[in-house]
């Protein structure tokens, strides 16, 4: 009797610590407990810790309230500008309603990533492929409201999704560079201008004060000299400036005025120019026949010539005196 008492006892034992070990449950700090009693939801969540449910009637889902990091694959797509690209991106995202992720949804996890895939193909679609390069902050915000608002019916709460990366076609891509190679030397070309206006004005202020000093062409000079010799050639090209030539002549000009000074006061004042006097016409002669005979030219004496040592008179006084007329004069001759 007391051995089939301590066999009843034993099995009870051995009965009670199988149920308590099918029916203890332990649940992880970030995880959640859903529990379905015969198929039906427990309005209770099982939170982290020690737990217990009925073998064979209860079943317990844990949820992982983690955020989950998922990579979206890549996706060829059109972008509105008619450019073939393929893009790639990851999304974030956690489970804040465990019941909901467990019922509204078969697997959530595999639901997110076909709606980010879809939506990423359709950012692609609405996008150029400037904004896709430059403008990433937009698109990740349209991305993240596209995927976020089925997602908030299952329990799943999208925390932030990233373009991670744009593979363009290799023609793109050199067109691509040549466009900014163009665009380098533009703004090369600009700045080079700018550099030459501003040395062209310092210099034109240089040449203004080197003109007021020309003492200071030499000094140039002299230093081209010196940085020319620095190189020790054999052959030295000595510049000469213009302006030092103009300012020798200058120097040169004042002394040549000295001399001429002297010469000039010798030479007698010039009379102004008068009109010879008009000769009274003379009278025809009343016979037909008679032909008045023209004064041959006198020939010039040898007391006319001028001498040597006396000064030429200027044509304005010999204007300034009448011809003298012959004393000699032939009779008309009459026919």
């Amino acid at each position: 009797m007391v051995q089939e008492l301590v066999i009843a006892i034993v099995a009870a034992a051995s009965a009670g610590a199988l149920y308590v070990s099918a029916a203890a449950k332990v649940v992880k700090q970030y995880e959640r407990g859903v529990v379905l009693r015969l198929g039906r939801l427990r309005n209770d969540v099982r939170g982290p810790g020690f737990t217990m449910v009925i073998p064979g009637i209860d079943r317990l889902h844990k949820v992982n309230m983690q955020i989950v990091t998922m990579p979206v694959p890549a996706q060829d797509g059109i972008t509105r500008d008619n450019v073939t690209v393929r893009v790639d991106a990851v999304i974030y995202f956690k489970v804040v309603d465990a019941a909901n992720a467990v019922i509204q949804v078969e697997d959530y996890r595999f639901a997110v990533s076909q709606m980010a895939q879809t939506s990423l193909r359709s950012i692609i679609g609405k996008s150029d492929l400037d904004d896709l390069l430059s403008n990433r902050e937009k698109l990740n915000q349209g991305l993240e409201l596209m995927i976020d608002s089925p997602a908030v019916g299952w329990g799943v709460q999208i925390d932030r999704v990233e373009i991670k990366d744009v593979s363009l076609p290799e023609t793109m891509k050199r067109s691509m560079a040549r466009q900014a190679e163009a665009d380098r030397e533009r703004r090369a070309r600009v700045i080079n201008a700018d550099a030459e206006l501003q040395a062209s004005k310092k210099l034109a202020e240089a040449a203004k004060e080197m003109s007021s000093q020309p003492a200071a062409l030499q000094l140039r000079l002299l230093q081209t000299v010196v940085a020319v010799a620095a190189e020790k050639n054999s052959t030295l090209v000595l510049p000469f400036p213009v302006e030092l030539l103009r300012f020798l002549e200058r120097a040169q000009q004042p002394g040549q005025q000295t001399e001429l000074e002297p010469q000039q006061a010798v030479r007698p004042p010039q009379r102004p120019a008068q009109a010879p006097p008009e000769r009274p016409a003379q009278a025809q002669p009343e016979r037909t026949g008679q032909a008045q005979a023209q004064p041959h030219p006198q020939p010039r004496s040898r007391a006319q010539k001028p001498q040597s040592g006396a000064p030429v008179p200027t044509p304005a006084v010999l204007a300034g005196t009448p011809p003298a007329r012959s004393s000699r004069s032939k009779p008309f001759a009459r026919h």
